[in-house]
């Protein structure tokens, strides 16, 4: 079941979705837009390896926008920060950006209950297009639960993603075991 803008906003007041800043007017009929933050990443080797710690290098949109262009991952991040202690976050893109060509996440467009940071973007593109920070670039949309949860994601052992953030985080699955 997905939570519609009377459920999320009576969720919101329950402290179970926490969505900083919040903006009501960016509340839909039933998912909450979410903006691109001003801070990208690229990563600094062109060939990455899953096993290996993976740098990546930092960088500020300008006023004036940045052009993105094809065959590069971009590593973005939402202006919202979120939490979500009882309901199963989904980042969906918007059909604008979609429409521009711009793919804001390769997989990880699921979150975790007890998931509290803002959300690295997988960001690539079909063609040069000009980003801008504060630009709308996704949707959350929230699942109800079924039954009860042994672990919170942020209070899992091997959680990865927990560190409170105003950029984009690089994979850390070097960290996995295989």
């Amino acid at each position: 079941m997905i939570l519609s803008d009377i459920r999320i906003l009576e969720e919101i007041k329950k402290g179970n979705i926490v969505i900083e800043p919040f903006d009501r007017r960016c509340l839909g009929t039933n998912s909450y837009d979410v903006h691109l933050g001003k801070h990208l990443a690229v990563y600094k080797s062109r060939v990455l390896d899953a096993r290996k710690h993976n740098e990546v290098e930092y960088f500020d949109i300008p006023k004036e926008g940045i052009v993105l262009e094809p065959n590069t991952l971009y590593l973005g991040v939402t202006k919202e920060y979120t939490e979500t202690h009882a309901h199963v976050p989904f980042l969906e893109g918007k059909s604008s950006t979609g429409r521009l060509g711009i793919d804001i996440h390769a997989t990880a467009g699921k979150g975790d209950v007890g998931f509290c940071n803002t959300w690295t973007l997988e960001i690539s593109v079909a063609q040069p297009v000009r980003i801008y920070e504060g630009m709308p670039v996704g949707q959350l949309i929230y699942f109800a639960v079924e039954g009860d949860i042994e672990f919170f994601y942020n209070t899992k052992e091997n959680a990865k993603y927990i560190e409170k953030t105003i950029k984009p985080v690089e994979s850390m699955m070097w960290k996995n075991q295989f």
